[in-house]
């Protein structure tokens, strides 16, 4: 592993990129492949631990493909065949749906593997990965006068054990620094706070059931008089004798201000505990959560010479607040745009990756976002949740497009009703949209 002290300093690297989370892995991974410098800096020593759910859907199982790594993740994670979903008294086991790209099951392994795994991946492929090298500050950054993001020259950055101070300069700055994007803030990200946003609370467990076939989420959380509250639960079989169990929220404009996540998280561990052997003794960490602005909440995304990638560019699914397989796919996106930009020598080609975020995701999401406006209200959830719990046909249509495995060769009633959705959002002017939905931008 290179060392910060080594790097020469006359180097201009063709990218450099802050985070080695999945975004920036997999963008410095394919840039790498193609045969460009990169330079990925991350402020931590990998392994690292991540707060995640720790599941991998079968999006993220084809970027893993597609790198060659997924052998490796089965060989230290856990498959699983789909969701098991309870609610309301009701349980459905749904499997995940054939499709014609995407496989039909998922994994789980914890980030502390998985993150390592892929940067030193793409450290393999050409990479200089540099771990524990804090990026402090833009080099020589220039305002943007079309209100993009603002461009640089490279990154300031200090290895605090070795006491190294250096500047990595490059041709072009990605930012994948996560969901607290500080490096996202210098370059004038910001966030439309009335979109939705996640908030999120895991830890570990011991429990024999480590090898179910299935992840599951539960629709109702309940206090201990019985009463719904906000939110929804999950447990996660990890395969090495240990579950990560979490609640998760998804709001937009204050809804379930003032929800405490940790005693959500107790009512829930209480709920599920005598099902999978959850209790103190049996607990393995101290719970940790965050904040997940999502449905591309973030903005704006491509400057003059950088690049916003992953969570820090909001790309986290407001369906189902599932991060890795779009932070893959966006970083994938970007090397895209990158090497096309650095192929022709002409910086104005990055104007091309708002447009493919757009394409990939932008109806998709807007559409999501109505549906998280919708259920933000506690009474439709309760309803819709309790009613579709006992139709398990709706319920695997709904899984499928929440999960966004959607498929283009079937007409299912799933894919009829998103198309349907997709178009009335599209046609419907901003103003009436937010009639609609509640949605307004800053």
């Amino acid at each position: 592993m290179p060392e910060l002290r080594d790097l020469d300093a006359d180097q201009i690297f063709d990218v450099v990129i802050v985070g080695a989370g999945p975004s920036g892995s997999a963008c410095a991974y394919w840039l790498a492949r193609a045969g460009w410098s990169v330079a990925l800096v991350e402020k931590k020593q990998l392994p690292r631990a991540k707060t995640c759910g720790d599941g991998l859907t079968p999006r993220s199982v084809l970027q893993l493909r597609d790198m060659g790594l997924e052998d490796a993740v089965a060989a230290r994670g856990h498959r699983y065949d789909g969701l098991r979903a309870h609610g309301f008294g009701a349980a459905i086991e749904m499997r995940w749906p054939d499709h014609e790209t995407f496989p039909n099951y998922g994994y789980t392994i914890t980030r502390l593997d998985l993150d390592a795994l892929v940067a030193e991946h793409a450290a393999a492929a050409g990479a200089t990965l540099l771990t524990g090298v804090e990026a402090t500050g833009l080099l020589e950054a220039v305002e943007a006068a079309d209100g993009g993001l603002r461009s640089a020259s490279g990154v300031a950055v200090v290895d605090h054990d070795a006491a190294v101070h250096a500047d990595v300069r490059a041709h072009f700055v990605v930012a994948a620094d996560g969901q607290n994007s500080r490096l996202g803030r210098e370059l004038g990200v910001t966030r439309i706070r009335q979109w939705p946003q996640g908030m999120a609370l895991r830890g570990y467990y011991r429990s024999s059931r480590d090898q179910e076939p299935w992840i599951e989420s539960h629709l109702d959380i309940r206090d201990p008089a019985g009463k719904v509250v906000p939110g929804y639960g999950w447990v996660f079989p990890l395969g090495d004798g240990r579950v990560n169990v979490g609640v998760g929220l998804l709001s937009t404009d204050g809804a379930w201000k003032g929800v405490n996540t940790t005693r959500l998280l107790e009512y829930f561990v209480a709920q599920v505990g005598a099902a999978w052997g959850l209790n103190e003794e049996s607990r393995l960490s101290t719970p940790t959560g965050g904040r997940l602005p999502m449905g591309l909440a973030r903005g704006p995304r491509v400057g003059a010479n950088t690049l916003v990638v992953g969570d820090a560019g909001a790309t986290v699914n407001p369906f189902n607040g599932e991060g890795i397989a779009y932070a893959y796919e966006t970083g994938r996106l970007a090397a895209g745009v990158l090497g096309e930009a650095l192929a022709a020598q002409d910086p104005t080609r990055l104007r091309a990756y708002e447009d493919r975020l757009r394409a990939y995701y932008g109806d998709y999401y807007r559409v999501a976002r109505a549906f998280v406006r919708l259920i933000s209200d506690p009474t439709i959830l309760t309803t819709l949740v309790a009613v579709g719990m006992r139709i398990e046909p709706v319920m695997r249509e709904v899984l499928t497009v929440m999960s966004n495995l959607m498929s283009n060769d079937r007409q299912g009633p799933g894919e009829i009703a998103y198309r349907g959705l997709a178009r009335l959002t599209a046609m419907l002017p901003d103003r009436a949209l937010e009639t609609l939905v509640g949605e307004s931008r800053d």
